[in-house]
């Protein structure tokens, strides 16, 4: 394993073992996530496509409350111990729901799906958030273009074994089960960030002990300040909104596709679970092969605006073709080079920001900036439908998005390699 990680992704010896260790807690952190996901899109359904978007209103809320929380968090306490902290609210959060699906399967239904729908959104945002926030306060620029492509495959793994967790457990043992698998997995992944902390040196030169002693300091509210005054950190809000924007497009879509082949939620969950099973697996295949090479090669510059051009190609192909296989295919392509190339890609943009910035400001564009363009897309998509103006309107804006938003990509590279020069 040390030899083949050396040889094909340029990681030096000492850069081994902290990379498997940031492997391994990815894994278990998208573990965790992608075993509770297929349920909660089957629990979002069960009052149909115009209640989600409802839902993603009030996930955007949640996101922007509990973002001073954990500004709070970061500012009060030790690196290590705001991240269990985090971790664990959200494992003990899991064991209420448990508890209710178990204890009182009768006072489930609609009312505490749409809540578990918004409390799995936010779960999700602030989990991935804090381990590539720790990602980048960890690693340089250097070595997170190098490897973080690498790193990003512990994730894909997770994601392609929790749903497949799912689907075996949903129908034999109930959705309930899947919350336990959950919980054990973030418990692993506060000992991997455990581990990843004492294993790679400060990026500054500093002692590891001295960094995890430190306590970040500042306000609470440092994270709204610095991504709404920072024009570096304003370009990466901007991207993100579109990157948001353009995802929900895609994934109206896919609920409308899942919604026609049933209503029992553990059928919903089971579909759910085995496209996101095809999905991960195109991911690795990039991971492995493509992502380190691109970014080393090409840049930070045109990886981050490749997906914009994949986005420009698939609409424009799916606007002429117009078949479910043709957007089948397309989210497949757009969701791998999402995962694989740009997602690693864009986190080594905040490996250029002061520690502060890379908690509490990307926390606030992880969750509230990029819910907000969910919210944005959401409602787009449902408005242009119910005038009935479909797939053709989504392409004519979709297409200037790509645009834009790849030309934001190729600006926030040129300004990362800028700033990692001063």
């Amino acid at each position: 394993m040390s030899g083949l990680l050396q040889k094909l992704f340029n990681i030096r010896q000492d850069e081994v073992a902290p990379t498997i260790a940031s492997a391994a807690f990815f894994f278990c952190v998208l573990t965790a996530l992608m075993v509770l996901r297929p349920a909660r899109e089957a629990l979002g359904m069960q009052r149909g496509l115009d209640a989600v978007r409802w839902l993603f209103i009030g996930t955007a809320v949640v996101t922007l409350a509990v973002n001073p929380v954990f500004g709070l968090l970061v500012s009060r306490m030790r690196r290590l111990p705001f991240i269990a902290a985090t971790y664990g609210f959200f494992a003990a959060s899991l064991m209420v729901f448990y508890g209710l699906l178990t204890l009182a399967p009768q006072s489930v239904g609609d009312v505490s799906g749409m809540v578990f729908y918004v409390f799995f959104s936010v779960f999700n945002f602030f989990s991935t958030m804090v381990f590539w926030a720790l990602m980048a306060d960890r690693f340089t620029l250097e070595q997170s273009k190098r490897f973080f492509g690498v790193v990003a495959v512990g994730g894909t793994l997770g994601a392609m074994f929790g749903p497949w967790l799912a689907q075996v457990l949903a129908q034999p043992f109930g959705t309930p089960v899947l919350l336990l698998v959950a919980v054990t997995f973030l418990l692993l992944a506060i000992g991997a960030a455990w581990l990843v902390t004492r294993l790679q040196p400060a990026a500054t030169g500093r002692p590891v002990a001295a960094v995890d002693e430190a306590v970040i300091g500042g306000s609470a509210w440092s994270g709204f300040r610095a991504s709404l005054t920072s024009p570096y950190l304003l370009g990466i809000s901007g991207y993100v909104l579109i990157l948001a924007v353009v995802t929900t497009f895609i994934y109206f879509t896919r609920l409308a596709m899942v919604a026609a082949v049933g209503t029992d939620l553990d059928t919903r969950t089971t579909v759910f679970a085995q496209i996101d099973l095809a999905t991960q697996a195109s991911t690795l295949v990039l991971q492995l092969i493509v992502t380190g090479h691109l970014m080393r090669r090409l840049g930070v510059p045109l990886t981050l605006a490749l997906l914009p051009i994949v986005v420009a190609i698939g609409f424009a192909g799916l606007s002429a073709v117009g078949t479910l296989a043709a957007l089948v295919i397309f989210d497949a392509v757009f969701r791998a080079v999402q995962r694989a190339i740009m997602r690693p890609s864009r986190e080594t943009l905040f490996t250029v920001v002061s520690r502060e910035d890379k908690y509490k400001a990307k926390a606030f564009i992880d969750t509230f900036v990029y819910r907000t363009g969910d919210v944005a897309g959401a409602w787009t998509e449902g408005l242009l439908g119910r005038l009935g103006m479909g797939l053709m309107a989504l392409t004519s804006l979709a297409i200037p998005l790509a645009v834009v938003w790849g030309a934001l990509g190729i600006w926030l590279g040129r300004e990362q390699a800028r700033r990692a020069t001063q």
